[in-house]
């Protein structure tokens, strides 16, 4: 089961949890409507393996490479990520500009759509080996905030405005 928090504010080392005391828990509904997405695949190891190949055709995805960012940015497409081994961590902004923590291990696989602001970091293991699924051709390119401009933050944020 996914475990994601609101992050408290302090500026310490980025791969500790920060969470809010008194803690504030956040389910998979409320990321839903963030228009992120979580599935645990257990026992998968290979790109192959057919529980993530399911997810992956049903996105039009195909197989990439990670980079890890801990500046906010957003992309102009779904962010699809697959953790081989290791964790980590992903924020995400929610409605409210917070930051909201979503623990990624092995097995984890998520969507974060394109447009909202996100960033990622290891924790304290230090350690993450994670793949990327692209929608399409294989592009990565962040605009780090202020990206307010581009048409997919306008999108999103239309979305954001039908969920809420």
């Amino acid at each position: 089961m996914v475990q994601a928090w609101y992050m408290d504010e302090s500026a310490d080392d980025p791969r500790l949890p920060h969470r809010t005391e008194p803690a504030r828990p956040v389910g998979l509904e409320q990321l839903r409507r963030l228009g992120v997405l979580y599935w645990k695949v257990p026992g998968t190891t290979a790109p192959k393996a057919p529980a993530l190949a399911r997810r992956r055709s049903g996105r039009n995805s195909s197989w990439g490479q990670i980079k890890t960012f801990y500046e906010e940015h957003l992309h102009l497409d779904d962010e699809i990520r697959y953790i081989l081994d290791g964790s980590g961590y992903f924020d995400v902004r929610d409605q409210d500009d917070r930051w909201i923590r979503i623990f990624m291990e092995k097995g984890d696989l998520i969507t974060l759509p394109a447009g909202i602001y996100h960033r990622f970091t290891l924790d304290e293991q230090n350690y993450v080996k994670a793949m990327r699924l692209f929608v399409g051709d294989p592009v990565w390119t962040p605009y780090n905030r202020p990206a307010d401009h581009l048409e997919a933050r306008g999108q999103y944020l239309r979305f954001l405005a039908q969920s809420t």
